[in-house]
C-alpha cells in the first residue's frame, strides 16, 4: 500500500509490466501490522479493488482462477492479501483463488511476522483454493547453491556484465540478500505453471485442474512446489540437465521451494509440469523410475498428474515444475506456531493489534487453533505411511 514503494517500480525497468490504471496504493503502508491491512485497508479500498478487479475480468474470454502473491510476514501482504481471498470468494465464487505466499524466515527482520502469518495462515485455511508456500530461506539457499554453481565456474557460466547478479564493479555480488534473484525463482514457478495456458503442448493442464487432482481433502490445499533446473536469469547460461536427472532433481530436497524432504514424506498427489521437447514416454519411464522411492498413501498409489508443453523456458531445451500436496509441509507451519507461541505467551505487541477497531484477542486464538487442527490432519496422514497398501481387486465385467 505504500505508494513510494509502488512509484518506484512505476519509474525502474519492470514499468511497462504494469497497467498503472489498474494500481491502488495509500500513503503508507500497514506498519507490519495484519490488523491494518486487514481491517483497516481491506474496507478502505473494497469497492475499488472491485471496481478494477471486474474491469480486469471483463477482457477475459475464459477466466480460469485468480493469483494473489503476498509475503505473510508484514502487514499488506498478510492482512489485505488474505481479506481480498475472501473478497474474490464472494465476488466471483466460480473462479479458482491460486496464492503464492512468502513465508519468513526464522532470522527475518519483522518481529511481529509469527502474528501476521498466523492470521493468514487462517483466511488461508478457509478461503483459498491453492496455496503454494514458499520459504524465504529456501529462496536464499537456491540463490547462494547458483551463485556457487556460477564463482565456481564448474559449469562453465557466463555471466553479462552488470547483470543483476553482477554488481556494476563487474564483481559478483554477495553479502546483500539478492531480492532481484530471489523474486526471479518465484517468477519462474509462476511462468511454468501458467505455460499451459499460454503455449501449444501434447498434453496441457488447465490451472482448474491443478486442484480438482492434486486436492483431495478442502483444508489440504497447501502444494511444495520444486524446479529444475535452477537458475534466476536468462542471461546466466546454465548448461541443461540431462532429462533423467532433470526428474530426479525435483525430488530432492535441494530444490524444494520450502525446507522440506517430500522423499520421506507421505505423497496425496503429485504433478509434473513439463516444458520443452519431452515425450509423453520420457513421463510415463520417469515416474516408473522414481516410484518405489515415494510414499503414498494407500488410497491414491496413482496420485500422478501430467502435463506437456512444447515450448521451453528462453535459454534451456527443458525445465519441470513439480507440485506435491505432500506431509512434508508440516514442519513449517510447526516451526511458525512455535514462533506464534512464544510472542502470544508473553502477550508481546498484543495492543498494537487490539488498538484497530474489530480486533479481539480471540483471533489469535481462533487463528492458532485453526493452524493447530491443520497440523493435525497432516499428523494423522503421517499415521498412516508404514501401513500395507491393500491390492483391490480390479473390477471385472462380465461380457
Amino acid at each position: 500500500m505504500e505508494e513510494g514503494v509502488v512509484n518506484e517500480i512505476l519509474q525502474g525497468p519492470l514499468r511497462d509490466v504494469f497497467d498503472s490504471k489498474q494500481l491502488i496504493t495509500d500513503i503508507s503502508g500497514s506498519g507490519n501490522n495484519w490488523a491494518v491491512g486487514h481491517k483497516v485497508f481491506g474496507s478502505r479500498y473494497q469497492e475499488q479493488i472491485l471496481e478494477k478487479l471486474r474491469k480486469s475480468a471483463e477482457h477475459c474470454d475464459s477466466l480460469q482462477c485468480f493469483f494473489i502473491i503476498h509475503s505473510m510476514g508484514g502487514g499488506t501482504g498478510s492482512g489485505l492479501g488474505t481479506y481480498l481471498l475472501k473478497v474474490l470468494e464472494d465476488e466471483f465464487p466460480e473462479v479458482y483463488r491460486f496464492v503464492t505466499s512468502i513465508y519468513p524466515s526464522g532470522e527475518d527482520d519483522v518481529i511481529t511476522s509469527p502474528y501476521n502469518s498466523i492470521l493468514a495462515m487462517k483466511e488461508l485455511n478457509e478461503h483459498a483454493d491453492c496455496v503454494l508456500p514458499i520459504d524465504n530461506q529456501s529462496l536464499f539457499d537456491i540463490i547462494s547453491k547458483i551463485d556457487l554453481m556460477v564463482n565456481s565456474g564448474k559449469l562453465g557460466t557466463t555471466i553479462k556484465p552488470k547483470s543483476l547478479v553482477t554488481s556494476s564493479a563487474g564483481t559478483f555480488k554477495k553479502r546483500q540478500k539478492p531480492f532481484d534473484a530471489m523474486n526471479n525463482i518465484v517468477a519462474n514457478l509462476l511462468l511454468n505453471l501458467t505455460s499451459s495456458a499460454r503455449f501449444e503442448g501434447s498434453l496441457n493442464m488447465d490451472l482448474n485442474e491443478i486442484s480438482m487432482n492434486l486436492v483431495p481433502f478442502p483444508q489440504l490445499h497447501y502444494l511444495v512446489s520444486s524446479l529444475t533446473p535452477l537458475y534466476t536469469l536468462a542471461d546466466v547460461n546454465i548448461p541443461p540437465r540431462r532429462l533423467d536427472q532433470m526428474f530426479s532433481d525435483a525430488f530432492s530436497k535441494d530444490h524444494q521451494l520450502i525446507r522440506a524432504d517430500p522423499k520421506h514424506s507421505l505423497y496425496l498427489a503429485c504433478a509434473l509440469m513439463v516444458r520443452g521437447n519431452v515425450q509423453i514416454s520420457d513421463l510415463r519411464r520417469n515416474i516408473e523410475r522414481l516410484k518405489p522411492s515415494l510414499q503414498f498413501v494407500s488410497w491414491n498409489q496413482e496420485g500422478w498428474k501430467t502435463s506437456l508443453c512444447s515450448v521451453p523456458p528462453v535459454g534451456h531445451s527443458h525445465s519441470l515444475l513439480a507440485l506435491a500436496n505432500n506431509t512434508c509441509v508440516k514442519p513449517t507451519f510447526m516451526e511458525l506456531r512455535e514462533r506464534f507461541m512464544r510472542l502470544y505467551k508473553k502477550k508481546a505487541h498484543l495492543h498494537h493489534y487490539l488498538q484497530i477497531e474489530g480486533m479481539e484477542e480471540s483471533c489469535f486464538t481462533e487463528a492458532e487453533s485453526s493452524l493447530s487442527a491443520l497440523i493435525q490432519e497432516y499428523n494423522q496422514l503421517d499415521a498412516t505411511k508404514s501401513m500395507p497398501v491393500e491390492d483391490l481387486p480390479r473390477l471385472s465385467i462380465a461380457v
